[in-house]
């Protein structure tokens, strides 16, 4: 089912400065690649932010995150994660407390879409990892985590749009989805272009759905692989999707036999311990 043209074009008239992103966490990542980036600095634009500062504080001692040792403050967070991982976390603990809304239909899908997206960041640092690709692991949580940002825009405007009563629209899950399907990646660019996202996450927006990819960009083949294998493992919006037995095509990119599915849903499950 098509949605129809008077819904794309209210979506076209939405500000795209709609709360998907902090502010925070995109100038951070923004900064990854400034070598004079220095972590008293990070940690400072953290604490400016309370409510932030307190999630990260809270992820970074969760079961997914946690060291040897309990961190206390964001500074220790930050020491024991580094520049890159503590970025990472930033931009997961500002999305976590962005999944909500009043409209309980909106809520519930807002929780589905969080749980799905964290779980395929940890999925994919978990498949850097295995596959011998671990200087991508932190640019792998980051495009996981990212991947699907389109929903969320979609999610946040179609509750502004269903609050004008004059476009009769009721907010249902089926809707949603079907919204979903024919414009998030879309909308998602959209959002990447907006906010100047570096390059190689507004790639991975684009590109995690296509029927054909780059082999040659192993992070979005790691993308690819996580995001299928996550509605075999219940944490995705979508239904799951028959797998013949042969190795999918991003697994052989990846030289990754079928023995990495059990690992893969081990981490990505564990993500659910995180609220």
């Amino acid at each position: 089912m098509n949605i129809s043209l008077d819904l794309r074009m209210s979506f076209c008239q939405e500000p795209i400065e709609l709360p998907v992103f902090n502010p925070v966490a995109v100038d951070l990542l923004r900064l990854l690649n400034d070598p004079s980036m220095e972590i008293d600095n990070v940690v400072r634009m953290i604490n400016e932010d309370q409510a932030l500062s307190v999630q990260v504080l809270k992820m970074s001692n969760s079961p997914a995150y946690a060291g040897r040792t309990k961190c206390e403050t964001v500074r220790d967070s930050a020491m024991r994660l580094g520049t890159r991982q503590i970025t990472n976390l930033v931009m997961a603990a500002s999305q976590a407390s962005l999944h909500t809304s009043e409209n309980t239909v909106v809520d519930d899908v807002m929780q589905e879409l969080w749980l799905h997206s964290h779980a395929c960041a940890l999925g994919c640092w978990s498949i850097a990892m295995k596959s011998g690709h671990q200087p991508l692991a932190d640019q792998a949580y980051m495009a996981g985590l990212l991947h699907d940002i389109g929903k969320l825009y979609i999610l946040k405007a179609m509750e502004r749009i269903s609050r004008v009563k004059e476009n009769g629209i009721v907010l249902e899950r089926a809707l949603l989805l079907n919204v979903f399907k024919e414009m998030h990646v879309e909308m998602g660019c959209r959002l990447m272009d907006y906010w100047n996202i570096p390059d190689i996450y507004r790639a991975i927006v684009a590109n995690h759905h296509t029927e054909e990819f780059d082999r040659n960009d192993t992070t979005l083949a790691i993308v690819r692989l996580v995001n299928f294998n996550s509605r075999d493992f219940n944490l995705s919006l979508n239904q799951p999707m028959d797998q013949t037995g042969e190795i999918l095509p991003e697994a052989a990119v990846l030289k990754l036999d079928d023995t990495y599915r059990e690992k893969l849903q081990e981490v990505m499950v564990t993500s659910s311990c995180i609220q």
